[in-house]
């Protein structure tokens, strides 16, 4: 089965979600646990919650994928920006749980010169600060395009991550069509490869979803700006065949490109009648 959405706005709770996916013909989503540009977290109604995971269940959805606000940086050089990362973090693990067993997914965050080794080591400390052994929330590190200090923008330093994390069982990752591209990985030609070589450094079993899109850029460009499905370098057919590739199916696949909720809807349909089960 393909696992498809987009974006969706929380400002209506979890339910009103639930039913605009349904209305586009997605059975999974994503949403931002907070205002992307960082800030507090409005209150969850549980019985919104409850109401929501009710008719996920009965409309068989697959996974939820979180998004953590982009604000939040686990390895910045200000403290205080990094004090907000780990607060912000606990918070949003904490919330999570009131729909159990889904995804959190978050931006490793960029080094601000100084170093690609501290700012792993710094996102390994936040994780061992915010992950606890009850949570049932499974946290994904993203893959990144490499522009500026980011982190992320090879396998070896998601794996780097996970090697210094302690609660490693609760980290996954998500891969980046858009990003692994800019990032100089050639998923048009060489699909095959990349996903060998994902599994050479990470291992495929940590591999639980996949943000959808195309590249404004050509290969290597790392500079991340996402384009329409078949407006881009990645192009439709070789956004076709990730879906389609028998390593990827039943991963939740989340659209992020520059649309409104009726291009969504468009790339969902397109996507579901180019999808093979």
């Amino acid at each position: 089965m393909l696992y498809i959405g987009c974006h969706l706005s929380s400002s209506k709770g979890y339910l009103a979600m639930g039913r605009q996916a349904l209305d586009i013909d997605a059975n999974t989503f994503a949403f931002f646990t907070r205002n992307p540009r960082g800030g507090s977290a409005k209150a969850i109604d549980p019985e919104d919650a409850a109401a929501f995971c009710t008719l996920a269940e009965e409309n068989n959805f697959g996974k939820l994928v979180a998004h953590a606000p982009y604000t939040l940086n686990a390895c910045a050089a200000d403290e205080n920006i990094r004090r907000f990362a780990r607060e912000a973090f606990a918070d949003d693990l904490e919330r999570m749980e009131a729909t159990p067993c889904n995804y959190y997914n978050f931006h490793p965050g960029s080094h601000v010169k100084q170093g690609a080794d501290v700012g792993i080591d710094l996102i390994a400390d936040c994780l061992n600060t915010v992950l606890k052994k009850e949570q049932t929330t499974t946290v994904l590190l993203e893959t990144m395009a490499g522009k500026g200090s980011e982190v992320g923008r090879t396998f070896e330093e998601l794996r780097a991550i996970i090697d210094r994390t302690n609660l490693s069982e609760k980290l996954g990752v998500c891969l980046d069509t858009c990003h692994v591209w800019d990032a100089g990985y050639d998923i048009v030609n060489n699909l095959d490869g990349v996903l060998e070589q994902f599994d050479r450094v990470i291992g495929l079993d940590r591999l639980k979803t996949i943000h959808m899109n195309d590249s404004m850029n050509p290969l290597g460009a790392h500079k991340d700006r996402h384009a329409k499905i078949g407006q881009g370098h990645i192009g439709a057919e070789a956004l076709i065949r990730v879906i389609n590739h028998p390593t990827l199916k039943g991963l939740p696949v989340i659209l992020e490109t520059p649309n409104d909720i009726d291009g969504y809807a468009e790339e969902i349909a397109f996507l579901r009648s180019n999808y093979s089960d």
